[in-house]
Parts: structure tokens; C-alpha cells; sequence
């Protein structure tokens, strides 16, 4: 009796381990599915981003834009809404079976500027480019949606493809919130990336902050003050407010992918820092003196006591009786990964696709931000850093800057990768 009940025993535990094996083989064919339909439509994506790339439109005009994205999603089949803010644009995909409903966030506007752009298919608008990415991203959006649609009757749950306006202006995702997205979807859980000056195809992320906290400061004076005066004055608050790790320059963020500073080393250098203009911009107006610079604190703690120093400073020197006010004029929150979700995130990527698919951010980037935040806000959700550049071709993914160039090879990545996340987290 007792062989008889071990011998059942050993049977289940084998035919668990059957089922285990055949689940793990099936999950893999279906990931290695993803990555064939990812190169099958590259082709087609690249001449897409091209496109978006000469057609660029300014924030709160996205008309052309919002077309050309309701028209690709009609025709993979996904429910379209948007009657949501500005020309916002909702790609629904239903899937087959009943799961969780998860949001991809890929923002439309362009940059108002004619930089330099070193491309056979720059822009031909005027005024306006796609110098930040945003055109790459939309691109990578439409991938994940056209792969996830042909994997549709096995997909469990819902995904939402939120095309965003006006992020470059950080109002986008705030009013499309205020103007009720979010009662008319109300996912689980939300995603979105950024292209950006790593090696093509890195992933790159991290819980809590990814940018550092950006605030514009505001000092009001009467105007007494020469002009040599309030360079002085202001040459004293900034030495008094500028910090950095000893050695480390993270205002120089050309540095950021370097393998022995950047955001991917443990001792990188854009960590515990205070980095402010050096020049503030010095004017005057109805017999007041402005003093402005923008500053980026890794810190939050240390934002309440930014006021305070610059008071003390003007309150130690001969101008105390002209002081009026310091605020900040400008205190955008910044992007805030939820730290179960990312964990999970950079777990599920690297059983998918090996350990060294995501690496870890250990710093926190100044000078840029996005409104993604206000999703965040909202939702638990995690923000991704791609990279796009690739040094032997010459080509260098800093965005807002002169000749900034994407190698698209990092779309695949982009595509690959994030519809085998949302797959897997859906079920």
C-alpha cells in the first residue's frame, strides 16, 4: 500500500513537472514569435518613424499626427477613441480572454526649434522638430500594438495605447487626466519610455526617481542693484546651493552612458547633486530686479530648505532691505517609477530575454523631465530609458541637442521587449 501511494506520489510530481515544462516551452515560442513579428515589420515601422520625422507638429497641434495614428490602429483592427483632450488619441485592444488592462504612453508633439538634423528625411516644417524622440516612440507604440493585435485571441485582458499631446509644453497628460481619461479606461497599471544618449537597445530603469526634482527660482529686488551687483549676489547663491559628489560633474551629461560614471554604474556621477545656471537671467521690470535659474535636486528633502538659503545669503549681504520674495516660479513634479512594479518589470525582461536585458539606473538625470508623472500619479506605473545611439555610426541620441540622431535598430528593442511585457503581465 505504501509503494502504491509513493509510486502516485512520484507520478503527479512527474506530471507536474511535464506541465511546468510544457508551459516554459509554449512561453517561449510565444516570446520567440514576438521577436520574428518585431523584424518582419521593421521595415515598415522605419518608414513610419521617417515619416513622423518630416511631418513634425508643435505641441497642441498634432492634427496631422493624431490622423495618421487613428488610421494605423483602424487597420489593426483596435477600437479608437479621441474625444479625449486636445488630439489625444486611445488605441483599445481587446483581448481574447479576461485579464488585467494595462496603458502604453508614447507622446505626438514635436520641438520648437531648427537645430541642425544631419538625416535624409529631415523636417519640413519650419520651426518645428522631432529633436527629442517622440516620433521614435510613437513608432515603437505602433509596433507593440500591430504585435500584440496578431497574438490577440490569446491575450488576456485589455491594452491601452494613450498617445499623448502637448508634453513638451507638461500639460498633455495632466488635462488629458482632468478632462476624464482615466474614467473612461482606468487601467491597472501604465508604461511608457524614452530614447535617449545610451548604446542602441539598452534598457535602462530604476524605482522612485529617474530625472531629478527641477525647480525655476525666482528672487524679486527692488531695483537699487547695478548690474556687477547682482552677478556678485548671485555668484553667492549659487556657490552656497551647488553641490556634487567629489570629482563628479553630472551637469556634463554627455557622460551619461560612459561605463565608469554613468547612470549604469554604482558609483555614477549623476547622484547626490544640486546643479543649478551659473548665469542667472537678470532683468528688470516696474522698478523690480528679477534674479532666475533653474536648479535640479536629486534630493527631495533638500527642496525645503532651497528658500531659506537663498534668504540668508541676501540677508547677510548689503541688500537685505531690497529683498521683496524668493519662490519657485516653476515646481513640476518629477517622474516617480512605483517600486513593486518595476522590480517585476525588470524581472520578467530579464527570464525573458537573459539577465543583461535591463540594466540598473543608479542616478538620476537633470536637466530634462516628463508629464508621465501625472499618469504616475494616478496609476502605478514604471518609465523606461531606451537607448538609441551607436558611436560607430556616428550617430548620438541627446535629445534637444544640435544633429540629434536615432539608430532605429533600437526600435526593435523597444518593440520586442515591451510587447512581451505587456503579454506577460497581462495574464
Amino acid at each position: 500500500m505504501k509503494i502504491r501511494f509513493l509510486l502516485s506520489l512520484l507520478f503527479l510530481v512527474v506530471c507536474q513537472q511535464k506541465a511546468i515544462c510544457q508551459q516554459k516551452t509554449k512561453e517561449a515560442s510565444t516570446h520567440e514569435s514576438i521577436k520574428l513579428e518585431t523584424d518582419n515589420i521593421f521595415n515598415k515601422l522605419v518608414d513610419i518613424r521617417r515619416d513622423f520625422h518630416e511631418n513634425p507638429e508643435l505641441a497642441g497641434n498634432e492634427i496631422h499626427t493624431q490622423k495618421k495614428l487613428k488610421q494605423y490602429l483602424l487597420d489593426l483592427g483596435l477600437e479608437v477613441e479621441t474625444n479625449i483632450y486636445g488630439y489625444g488619441i486611445i488605441g483599445i485592444l481587446k483581448g481574447g480572454k479576461n485579464g488585467k488592462k494595462i496603458a502604453w504612453r508614447a507622446e505626438m508633439d514635436a520641438l520648437p526649434n531648427d537645430l541642425p538634423d544631419n538625416v535624409d528625411f529631415k523636417s519640413k516644417i519650419k520651426g518645428a522638430q522631432h529633436g527629442c524622440g517622440h516620433d521614435v516612440h510613437m513608432t515603437i507604440a505602433l509596433g507593440i500594438a500591430e504585435v500584440l493585435a496578431k497574438n490577440k485571441n490569446s491575450l488576456h485582458g485589455t491594452v491601452y495605447f494613450i498617445f499623448q499631446p502637448e508634453e513638451e509644453t507638461f500639460v498633455g497628460a495632466k488635462n488629458m487626466i482632468n478632462n476624464g481619461l482615466l474614467s473612461k479606461i482606468n487601467p491597472d497599471e501604465i508604461y511608457a519610455l524614452h530614447v535617449t544618449a545610451l548604446p542602441a537597445g539598452q534598457i535602462l530603469v530604476k524605482p522612485n526617481e529617474m530625472f531629478a526634482y527641477q525647480r525655476r527660482i525666482q528672487i524679486k529686488l527692488k531695483d537699487e542693484l547695478t548690474k556687477e551687483q547682482a552677478k556678485e549676489l548671485t555668484k553667492k547663491i549659487y556657490s552656497l546651493l551647488s553641490r556634487a559628489e567629489t570629482g563628479s560633474k553630472p551637469w556634463e551629461i554627455q557622460n551619461m552612458s560612459d561605463p565608469k560614471i554613468g547612470l549604469a554604474n554604482p558609483n555614477t556621477a549623476y547622484k547626490n547633486y544640486l546643479i543649478m545656471d551659473e548665469n542667472f537671467k537678470i532683468y528688470s521690470k516696474n522698478n523690480e530686479l528679477f534674479l532666475e535659474a533653474y536648479l535640479y535636486e536629486t534630493n527631495s528633502s533638500n527642496l525645503v530648505t532651497i528658500i531659506p538659503k537663498i534668504k540668508q545669503v541676501i540677508e547677510a549681504s548689503d541688500y537685505k532691505e531690497l529683498l521683496l520674495s524668493v519662490s519657485f516660479t516653476q515646481e513640476n513634479p518629477t517622474v516617480m517609477n512605483n517600486k513593486k512594479l518595476t522590480d517585476t518589470a525588470v524581472k520578467t525582461l530579464n527570464t525573458i530575454y537573459g539577465k543583461n536585458c535591463v540594466s540598473t539606473d543608479y542616478g538620476q538625470f537633470p536637466f530634462f523631465n516628463d508629464d508621465f508623472t501625472y499618469f504616475q500619479q494616478k496609476i502605478p506605473g514604471t518609465y523606461f530609458f531606451l537607448g538609441g545611439s551607436n558611436i560607430e555610426k556616428g550617430i548620438i541620441a541627446m535629445n534637444h541637442a544640435p544633429n540629434f540622431r536615432v539608430d532605429e535598430e533600437c526600435m526593435k528593442a523597444g518593440v520586442k521587449n515591451f510587447s512581451s511585457l505587456i503579454l506577460e503581465r497581462l495574464k
